[in-house]
């Protein structure tokens, strides 16, 4: 087997030895079963640590008790001169941290190699958001077409652009949707985020007028028996999948002037920044989007300063 200087396979790669291999399926079995993470989760993981585990086998490392500090650091420059985005080191780190100190619990491993690994901070970017105008924009552009069309398809359509812009959700989350999980008297959604964590999430009234519509007027029009509960389907039925609901929401940015092509995750970062201008706090902000730290939701502070700071540049006199 070649191997390049990132520790990636080249060609037909050779099987790993089970020394290496098979700690690393009983780690994913534990992330698995224990921590419920979710398959793409898990997918990203087992190629992170199967890049690390063949850089390794590649320079004579065939067993985890032989892994030491400056094997994984070697690891990480290679990766590191070779142009990978500091994100992407930081996300290897975290799974590589992860995977040894699990060794060292469990009694794998006598010490955990990689206690002294740092990776480079990532920069914290600013996620590129719509205003306030453009969202209304959005959503009003979107009912425009679906009322001229007259077909479940439209209706379904607005209904999962007014949630995803009223709630935040992600859109595995919006997929996992059932029907029974809208709570009209509390005005909320039933929601299970990642590690099958369970969280409720306000909606507005016009996403609850937007999914009425669509259950009354467009669910039944493309339901069959194997949709079980599922909130949202696709034309043939099943439950909808994650790329159509990315497809829908391109199309309807490319409808609005000027509107930046974020996708889902862009209804998202609009959802929190436009709460946050209106004045509510973080700690609810974080709640609703179902982030496990505080840390995560403070990107959306810096855009609101962002745009603070931009005002004030164009609006003050002695700025």
């Amino acid at each position: 087997m070649d191997v390049d200087v990132v520790g990636e396979a080249v060609g037909e790669p050779e099987p790993l030895p089970p020394a290496l291999t098979d700690p690393l399926e009983d780690y994913l079995r534990e992330l698995r079963l224990r921590r419920g993470l979710s398959p793409h989760t898990l997918r990203a993981y087992r190629t992170d640590l199967i890049g690390l585990l063949t850089h390794l086998a590649g320079r004579g490392v065939l067993d985890l008790a032989e892994v030491d500090l400056r094997d994984l650091r070697g690891w990480l420059a290679a990766q590191q001169a070779a142009g990978r985005a500091r994100t992407t080191l930081q996300r290897r780190s975290a799974a590589v941290h992860g995977f040894f100190r699990w060794a060292e619990q469990t009694g794998r491993l006598s010490r955990d190699p990689s206690a002294a690994l740092r990776s480079p901070r990532p920069h914290r970017r600013l996620p590129a958001t719509l205003s306030q105008v453009e969202a209304v924009q959005l959503l009003d552009d979107a009912l425009a077409v679906a009322r001229e069309e007259d077909g479940p398809v439209g209706l379904r359509d607005v209904a999962l652009l007014e949630v995803l812009y009223a709630t935040g959700v992600r859109v595995a989350e919006l997929c996992g949707l059932d029907t029974a999980d809208v709570d009209r008297d509390r005005g909320v959604l039933r929601v299970f985020g990642k590690g099958a964590k369970e969280r409720s999430v306000p909606v507005g009234r016009p996403a609850l007028v937007a999914v009425d519509t669509w259950l009354a007027r467009g669910r039944p029009s493309l339901a069959v028996p194997a949709s079980g509960s599922a909130l949202f389907v696709g034309e043939r039925g099943g439950r909808l999948d994650p790329r159509v609901v990315r497809r829908i929401v391109h199309r309807a940015l490319r409808m609005v002037d000027g509107a930046p092509d974020l996708g889902p995750h862009g209804l998202r970062h609009a959802m929190a920044t436009h709460l946050l201008e209106g004045g509510a706090d973080l700690r609810s902000v974080q709640e609703m989007l179902g982030h496990a730290s505080l840390a995560t939701t403070q990107i959306y502070t810096h855009v609101t300063d962002e745009r603070l700071r931009s005002a004030y540049l164009q609006a003050h006199p002695r700025a």
